[in-house]
């Protein structure tokens, strides 16, 4: 007989706690080898293809395509045994854990497996001796649907009593109630809420954490209000957007930082003409195997990691619980990028040891992967500075939110020819406004002065990066 071996999905990292499935890459019945990629994920910091650490038929899967699953949630079932793929390391026996491959996400490599988070149960259940069906959501007439069928020559999966069973909830006596999540449920109980009065916004009816929230932030309304509440915003005139993946994660961020950040914002015009000269004689110096292009952004990301340099106060963080204000050694530069998933910032590591050279290939290659969805988490945090470009977008100025828990952030608009005075003379230059947002607990206006008449002056006239170079 096949062993049917259960593969969860597992911790993305960074402290990431769900996932949504965005493409499922292996259908019930197929052979899939060890570490071979059987759905395509995506977090709120990045898009990952997730390999199965086990060869072997798949039996069953777990979600449907659009579904946001917790980590340790089921994603797929393996029948090992049937095929000659068992993973290296395994006993044979049902009961025990086997090695697998170890691997997490494509591209981070082999090593010991890692540390699965237990899956909360309701209280008084244990855990299934092999692998669980799928969900169960329920159909409109509020009976259960029968689980896929799996492929002939493969372990069947549990009935649709099981899964009620696995579920917490008899149907007897409470009836299905359309929630896969455990981290909902355990939320649902903190706050004594009933998930039968819940109408679920996601598919099938599923109820989302967000269903939850939105059932608790009511308030003072009665389990039946809520409900009723829920059913009408269920259906509304207008289109509703979920907040989750990219947009749920940016939301959260910078609703953290309004709420957390007393921020500022200072802004000064600049000249840049003679920036805009000085990137052309460097591109332009070398003949056509010089290599790559120096960038606008790469410029002004040196520009901004010499000014950190003279105001390291700007390159700090807050601890708010220990009321300290702690500097940073190094400088890890986020860039803020437009993608068809929503703004991300990838983050250039130790930017303050690269050269300008340096920087802009590394803006580069993770722009491009920024724009195929194949950023790392690793790539897209621990940044300690931001530089956002808006100019891109045709606008002069902003005032840049604050990307948490950062102390700032320098805003960049758009460079076009304007009337200026030049050596006391009316002239056409090439004008940028710069915006300065910083955290009002790290220092005072004139540090953010300072750090801001610096960049302007860098701008302004280049050589004086250079004296500090």
């Amino acid at each position: 007989m096949p062993q049917v071996l259960e593969f969860k999905l597992p911790d993305l990292g960074e402290g990431l706690t769900e996932a949504e499935i965005v493409r499922w890459l292996v259908e019930i019945g197929d052979v899939v080898a060890i570490d071979q990629p059987v759905v395509e994920v995506e977090t709120a910091k990045a898009m990952v293809e997730v390999p199965c650490p086990y060869g072997g038929v798949v039996t069953a899967r777990f979600g449907e395509e659009g579904a946001e699953l917790p980590v340790g949630a089921p994603l797929l079932t393996v029948a090992v045994g049937s095929v000659e793929l068992e993973p290296a390391g395994s006993t044979g026996e049902a009961e025990a854990e086997p090695s697998g491959s170890g691997n997490v996400l494509v591209g981070y490599g082999t090593g010991a497996p890692p540390v699965r988070r237990r899956r909360v149960r309701p209280e008084g259940l244990s855990a299934p001796a092999v692998a669980p069906v799928a969900p169960v959501a329920p159909a409109a007439s509020g009976a259960p649907t029968a689980p896929v069928a799996p492929a002939a020559g493969v372990v069947p999966a549990a009935s649709g009593a099981a899964a009620s069973a696995a579920s917490g909830v008899s149907d007897g006596v409470r009836g299905p109630v359309a929630v896969v999540s455990p981290l909902v449920r355990k939320l649902a109980r903190q706050h004594d809420l009933d998930l039968r009065r819940l109408a679920g916004s996601g598919p099938d009816g599923l109820i989302l954490r967000a269903d939850v929230e939105s059932a608790i932030r009511s308030g003072a309304e009665t389990p039946q209000e809520a409900a009723t509440t829920d059913q009408a915003a269920a259906h509304p005139a207008g289109e509703r957007v979920p907040l989750r993946g990219v947009r749920g994660a940016v939301a959260d961020k910078l609703a953290r930082s309004r709420r957390e950040i007393p921020d500022a914002t200072c802004w000064v015009d600049a000249d840049a003409t003679e920036l805009m000269a000085a990137r052309a004689a460097m591109n332009g110096a070398g003949g056509p195997g010089a290599g790559p292009k120096v960038s606008v952004l790469a410029l002004l990301a040196r520009i901004c990691t010499a000014a950190l340099a003279r105001y390291p106060e700007l390159n700090s963080t807050v601890d708010q619980e220990a009321r300290e204000i702690v500097r940073l050694p190094g400088v890890n530069l986020g860039f803020a990028a437009q993608t068809e998933r929503g703004l991300v910032v990838p983050v250039v590591r130790d930017a303050h040891a690269r050269s300008t050279e340096s920087i802009g290939a590394e803006i580069t290659r993770l722009t491009e992967a920024a724009r195929t969805g194949t950023l790392k988490p690793a790539e897209l945090t621990g940044g300690t500075f931001t530089l956002n470009n808006y100019g891109v977008f045709g606008v002069d100025g902003s005032t840049p939110i604050i990307n948490h828990p950062e102390a700032a952030m320098l805003g960049v608009g758009r460079i076009v020819p304007k009337p200026w005075v030049h050596e006391g003379e009316l002239a056409v230059r090439r004008v940028v406004q710069l915006s300065l947002t910083f955290d009002h607990r790290v220092c005072d206006g004139g540090t953010a002065g300072g750090f801001l008449r610096y960049v302007a002056d860098c701008v302004e006239q280049p050589a004086v990066l250079l004296r500090t170079l």
